[in-house]
């Protein structure tokens, strides 16, 4: 026995003073004892389970001491082996491939390769492998991982002294291609009666639906009995936050509350998922996912994203309202150019593409493309594979790339938008194929800078999927390559010309007609009259050159040389106007009285030189107008006139019935925001790190039925909401509660609901909700993030993009525009001074108490207070609550009648809605406010 290995062992140490033992200097003997029953099932017959070792010098004391080892700090293979092996050894010999032959990813198989040897741990060639000095000899190798830290190499020699033990029922890991999310989903045909440990829970006594039948399964194998129903107020504010993110107003509850009818329920679902707020609220759900992020940039800068990218957030709400399919949204997200390239309304989903644009850098912008894509719509990580072979799932480097290059050809532009002749203002990014002929290759170890050039890429998907990528070229309308030439945008660009024309006619009369206008004066407005008389010839001139381009007509070049001739006679009357400009400002100054001679210098210095450098400019046009120089045939943009038809091959694939990801995500998603967490915890990785889901069958029905109804989102809601696995109470009491407590205190089997922190959405657009204040305009640009606190618009359509996100939001976990497939949920104290001290809080607080004031007219405390829980909290106030809150309205209104004997708070805020100068109507404004940071306010039960 080696005695460092005993002393490492050593879980508690007592030490006992006793008689002087034989040797001074002292060997003392110590019991191992294994710390779990499952270490000791492998634990060869020769293990020594009683060591002498020396004791240190830094123990020794006066008196000699027993040191008697009562505990072993036994490896847990579960807990800490399992999770290395997987990191460390099963990349290279596990399921994936096996280097050499060997497998290392399961305790058996370890044994079998001979890899270990008990009998002399320090000889063990596992362990010399991976203290190895030599690169090439240690494990992992360089490229494939990091090393073993000194505390990996302990773990691990500490587990190999101990036998290398491992529990009996070690599940060795199967054929990737066999993992159940590579599986197609299929609907499960359930028995509740099969395995019904207690023939008293019928099946109908807890469920409604084949969903409740499934989970149901689970519940009678635990020994479940799963919770009550929740009450009527309960359920009914828990659906409208969860489906709107508003809580119900008190007569929305009351209306419920009487509705004694047998499908009641089933009838608000439809209702509401009616409602406009249904699809804002859902829309800011799959905005994380789709990693919404309004354009990234400083000033008129842009670095990431796209200017106008709303345009996006607006048809995802459009169509989230109108129940479009899954299945046609994510056609239109990834190829809406190739389906319909010419509809602005389809096109404006490609805003999915748009929004990973990044100015810098193209890779990380095919990048961004490429893993979100995997993760949003497969739940993969492709990503992963950049560099070098996926560590974890059957995806190969080469597979990475081949999916890079679906993307490859496609770039970013932005089109005019009808009523906009400036794409500044405002306008339509999209997607379309720029480069067909573009060239993929393999970047050695992920460097961008190694490129393989020797072997370019064709676009696939996946291996694992063994399905081949057939995309079909796509023709392009001609008005999709020359949008500057539809109908609308001409139609645009002469309105808006006409327009300058006729306030140039306008003002120049005016100068004609009047007595005080002198000639100068006068000629400016002539000048700018010709100015946008100029520009209107140059735009008819060009567009009929750049027509008979697109339609391949006869005489393009003379057209052209025209057109040319136009907008250089609109350069020179824009420069004549230029020059009269400059002149009549130097005119003004030299009569003008400067308090000082120097001022007026300097100031007419500068005006010279602007006027001699408009007179270059007017002179240059002169010499341009009479040269024969110049490029006549340089048109408008214009761009390709066929796609690629990969991206449109690549979203068939994705939503094609036989894909075994697509559905299955996205319910997963679904059924976390009900239900607090997901049935797969890695909302974006099926991969083989996750384990098959415990409800498995309940994630594949759900998924199958919604294909089956056309991927109607509203239909995958109904299935849900209306099953009594939703309805299920929070809290409870009785043995019932108690036993499947204990059974499954994590709620695996979602035997109860559990209570959830509204969103920061949902917090703020409620706190506008209750008060009255929130406003119903929807759609259109972003409000500008710092006004979240004075534009009562909802929240999905305030401006979030990196270093512009609303504080409120943030301090209430908003989603990290780069990536939030999941959202965390924090509890800071900011949080609380948010709803206490912020411009909102108060302002919604005293609107809404004036309002209930006006409302019940002259009404006694206890009515206020019972209106205002039921406004507020939906819910009446109990009677030790209702007592407190009387208390609190006399005591306020006493020290309000005061006023003068108290001291203002230093830096409070001031907020939209000033504070009640009535003492009895700010008693009832801070009890509101209260309200209003009561927990129950931000809290779905």
């Amino acid at each position: 026995m080696r005695p460092w290995l005993v002393r490492e062992r050593l879980e508690f140490v007592e030490l006992r003073s006793t008689d002087p033992p034989d040797v001074a200097g002292g060997l003392y003997l110590v019991l191992v004892e294994p710390r779990n029953a499952r270490s000791a099932s492998h634990l060869p017959p020769a293990h020594p389970r009683l060591a002498m070792f020396q004791l240190p010098r830094w123990m020794t004391l006066a008196a000699p001491l027993w040191c008697v080892a009562t505990t072993a700090l036994a490896v847990d293979y579960a807990e800490q082996i399992q999770p290395l092996l997987s990191e460390k050894c099963a990349p290279c010999h596990g399921a994936l491939k096996q280097e050499a032959d060997l497998r290392l990813d399961a305790g058996v198989l370890i044994h079998e390769s001979g890899m270990v040897d008990v009998q002399d741990p320090s000889g063990s060639v596992l362990l010399a492998r991976v203290i190895a000095d030599d690169p090439h000899e240690r494990m992992p190798p360089e490229g494939e991982g990091e090393k073993l830290t000194s505390q990996q190499v302990d773990l691990l020699s500490r587990w190999i002294a101990e036998g290398a033990v491992y529990p009996d029922d070690e599940a060795i890991p199967d054929d990737p291609a066999n993992h159940w999310a590579y599986q197609p989903p299929a609907k499960t045909v359930a028995s509740f009666a099969k395995v019904a440990s207690d023939p008293s829970h019928a099946p109908n006594e807890f469920c409604e639906s084949k969903l409740d039948e499934l989970l149901a399964q689970q519940w009678a194998i635990r020994g479940i009995e799963p919770a009550a129903l929740a009450d009527a107020r309960t359920l009914v504010r828990r659906l409208y936050l969860d489906v709107l993110g508003l809580p119900p107003t008190k007569e929305e509850v009351d209306r419920y509350l009487a509705d004694d009818a047998p499908d009641a329920w089933p009838q608000l679902v439809d209702r509401l998922l009616e409602h406009p707020a249904y699809s804002e609220r859902w829309a800011r759900h799959w905005m994380d996912v789709w990693r919404y992020s309004d354009w990234d940039g400083y000033k008129d800068a842009l670095r990431g994203s796209a200017r106008h990218i709303w345009r996006w957030r607006d048809w995802i709400i459009q169509s989230l309202a109108e129940d479009k399919g899954y299945d046609q949204m994510i056609r239109e997200m990834i190829a809406g150019d190739e389906i319909a390239p010419l509809d602005q309304d389809v096109l404006a989903a490609t805003g999915f593409l748009a929004r990973n644009f990044h100015k810098s850098n193209r890779d990380i912008w095919l990048d961004a493309s490429v893993e979100h894509t995997a993760k949003a719509f497969l739940g993969l990580t492709l990503n992963c594979a950049r560099c070098h072979d996926h560590k974890y799932d059957p995806i190969a480097q080469t597979d990475y790339y081949q999916f890079r290059a679906i993307y490859e050809p496609h770039r970013i532009r932005t089109d005019l938008v009808s009523g906009e002749p400036s794409i500044k203002k405002d306008g339509l990014p999209r997607a379309y194929d720029a480069d067909l002929d573009a060239e993929t290759y393999l970047y050695v170890a992920g460097n961008e800078k190694t490129p393989d050039k020797d072997n370019p890429l064709q676009a696939a998907l996946p291996s694992l999927f063994q399905r081949p990528l057939k995309p079909v070229p796509v023709s392009v309308p001609r008005e999709a390559a020359f949008p500057k030439l539809r109908k609308e945008v001409q139609d645009r660009q002469v309105r808006a010309a006409q327009k300058k024309i006729d306030a140039a006619t306008k003002a120049y009369e005016t100068a004609v007609s009047s007595k005080d206008v002198d000639e100068s004066q006068k000629q400016i407005a002539f000048e700018r009259l010709a100015l946008a008389q100029s520009q209107l010839t140059a735009l008819q001139s060009r567009w009929t050159a750049e027509w008979a381009v697109l339609h391949e007509r006869p005489g393009q070049s003379e057209l052209a040389q025209a057109a040319a001739a136009a907008e250089r006679l609109a350069r020179l009357a824009e420069t004549e106007l230029q020059l009269s400009e400059t002149q009549q400002k130097l005119d003004l100054v030299l009569d003008k009285t400067f308090e000082t001679e120097e001022a007026k210098t300097k100031e007419v210095a500068s005006l010279e030189k602007s006027h001699d450098d408009a007179r270059k400019k007017r002179d240059e046009a002169k010499q341009a107008l009479v040269s024969s120089d110049g490029d006549y045939t340089k048109l408008s943009e214009r761009y390709p006139t066929t796609s690629s038809g990969r991206r449109l091959a690549l979203a068939e694939w994705i939503v094609d019935p036989s894909n075994p990801l697509t559905a299955r995500v996205a319910v997963n998603h679904v059924w976390s925001h009900y239900f607090g967490k997901p049935i797969v915890e890695n909302t974006f990785d099926f991969g083989l790190r996750s384990p098959r889901p415990l409800q498995i069958e309940v994630l594949d029905h759900l998924a199958v039925e919604w294909m089956r109804n056309g991927w109607s989102w509203k239909h995958l809601h109904r299935m849900i909401l209306n099953s009594r696995a939703y309805r299920r109470a929070s809290s409870g009491q009785g043995n019932a509660w108690d036993v499947a407590q204990k059974a499954d205190p994590d709620n695996e089997t979602f035997w109860r609901a559990v209570p959830r922190r509204l969103e920061a959405e949902a917090v703020r657009d409620a706190l506008l909700h209750v008060a009255g204040l929130l406003r119903e305009d929807r759609g259109g640009p972003e409000t500008p993030f710092a006004d979240g606190e004075r534009v009562y618009r909802r929240s999905v359509y305030l401006q979030h993009a990196y270093e512009k996100q609303n504080t409120m939001l943030v301090l209430f976990d908003a989603a990290n525009p780069n990536d939030c497939y999941r959202r965390s949920e924090s509890v800071v104290p900011q949080q609380a001074l948010a709803l206490a001290n912020s411009d909102l809080a108060l302002s919604a607080s005293r609107t809404l108490a004036r309002n209930l004031q006006a409302q019940l007219g002259n009404p006694s405390p206890k009515d206020f207070i019972q209106t205002a829980f039921e406004t507020v909290l939906s819910r009446p106030a109990r009677e030790q609550e209702l007592d407190a809150c009387v208390e609190f309205l006399h005591q306020q209104t006493l020290l309000r009648r005061e006023a003068d004997s108290l001291t203002p708070s230093p830096g409070g805020t001031e907020a939209a809605v000033k504070a009640s100068g009535d003492p009895d109507q700010r008693a009832k404004e801070s009890l509101v406010h209260v309200l209003l940071n009561h927990n129950d306010f931000v809290t779905i039960r």
